[in-house]
């Protein structure tokens, strides 16, 4: 497949997907939504150990693109049901549901499905010019692509309530402050501590890393003895793994270890 509305590469074990209109800010069309998902399936199948997902220009992504959602000649109103349906909640699945770590570099504005879609990454690094808007408000709509789901999780009730119902914009700072986003940076480090974090999740222990995410985001949802087991279960077959032994060997032989995601 080729792609026009993002780019994407795969080398060492680093996958690299950029959002690639600019000039609408990265917005999403159902084409480029088809080409993640293309590319997605790539880093699915292709021995990808990271995914490093930003965008292209001045903006990481400023959501729905709306020139695709105006009425019908006829005025038949859009089924945006439908484009949750079809488009974004899968795209949130996927990336949660993908057996290596997701990093979300956020360049510049994040703004409605765009905002969500950053911090649905697992490390999510910011430019300190960067900013999030849960832009829904504006139109009548509700936060979606996970948007009511995590930012109650992550920041609690009333600052979930304020950013949603008001539609104020947050600083990269203030998004890390309130515990939403990993780390906020100098626009003049942001490329370099992509670069040094793709590195370190290339070389890491990747299934460990995939079950780490897997028993965090099952937390959100399990007691404590339903956790405890799953813990237990995780650990007996991290324990059997390759990259296990080679931790072990390599602590005990005082050098450092090579690890190979499996």
């Amino acid at each position: 497949m080729s792609y026009h509305s993002i780019l994407f590469e795969l080398s060492g074990g680093i996958a690299r997907l950029t959002l690639n209109r600019p000039d609408k800010l990265n917005s999403f069309t159902a084409a480029m939504h088809g080409e993640v998902a293309d590319a997605l399936g790539r880093v699915e199948r292709e021995g990808a150990r990271v995914l490093v997902l930003t965008g292209a220009g001045r903006g990481f992504c400023a959501g729905q693109d709306l020139s695709e959602r105006q009425m019908a000649a006829e005025g038949t109103p859009p089924d945006l049901g439908e484009t949750v349906e079809k488009y974004y909640a899968p795209l949130v699945r996927r990336l949660h549901a993908l057996p290596l770590p997701v990093v979300v570099g956020v360049n510049g504005v994040a703004a409605g499905a765009g905002a969500n879609l950053a911090f649905a990454g697992d490390i999510v690094i910011a430019k300190e010019s960067a900013s999030f808007i849960q832009s829904f408000c504006r139109l009548g709509l509700i936060p979606d692509t996970g948007g009511t789901f995590v930012l109650p999780r992550l920041v609690g009730r009333a600052r979930a309530m304020g950013l949603a119902m008001l539609g104020d914009k947050l600083s990269a700072r203030q998004a890390q402050d309130w515990g939403l986003i990993w780390q906020c940076v100098a626009d003049d480090a942001f490329d370099a501590t992509l670069d040094k974090l793709a590195a370190h999740f290339a070389a890491a222990p990747t299934r460990g890393l995939a079950s780490t995410k897997q028993a965090l985001q099952a937390s959100l949802h399990n007691d404590l003895s339903a956790q405890l087991d799953l813990e237990r279960d995780l650990m007996r077959e991290l324990g059997r793994s390759a990259d296990y032994a080679e931790g072990v060997a390599a602590f005990l032989g005082k050098r450092e270890p090579k690890f190979k995601g499996r």
